[in-house]
């Protein structure tokens, strides 16, 4: 397993394979490459086995010192083997050589092994919100 990481908007061809890896994970793209366009200082990791990407993990600065945990995901015939618990890692680490004090990520109470993986590491339940789909979301921070 390799690790990618990009500071900036990967190439194309880089961004096509995280689209469909994406639409693999949560059904749909949703304008997932448009939205990624807009962020600011954006952090991606990219999880690769047989230079196809097999997991991401997707963040960018939300206000000075201050980092938001976007969107992540593991493909569903590579879960269980630590690779988004790795990509946490990895990017809770850069954050840290880069200056922020805290990351805030939302979650879903359907996908409790992010909102799992996120108490185990550190992350605690600061709020709830109801995005404008009508479903409730968890709002989680961690200091760094």
């Amino acid at each position: 397993m390799e690790f990618h990481s990009f500071t900036s908007l990967p190439d194309g061809t880089t961004l096509g394979l995280l689209n469909a890896l994406h639409n693999r994970v949560f059904g749909s793209t949703n304008g997932f490459v448009e939205d990624l366009q807009t962020k600011h200082r954006p952090f991606i990791l990219v999880a690769i086995e047989k230079e196809s990407p097999v997991g991401y993990k997707i963040g960018y600065e939300r206000k000075a010192n201050h980092f938001y945990s976007w969107l992540g995901g593991v493909h569903p015939d590579y879960r269980g083997k630590g690779i988004g618990e790795e990509l946490l890692i990895r990017q809770h680490k850069w954050c840290q050589e880069n200056n922020y004090k805290t990351i805030r990520t939302h979650t879903k109470n359907k996908w409790r092994n992010m909102l799992i993986l996120n108490i185990k590491n550190g992350f605690d339940v600061i709020g709830t919100f109801t995005d404008v789909k009508g479903e409730p979301k968890i709002i989680l921070e961690k200091r760094l």
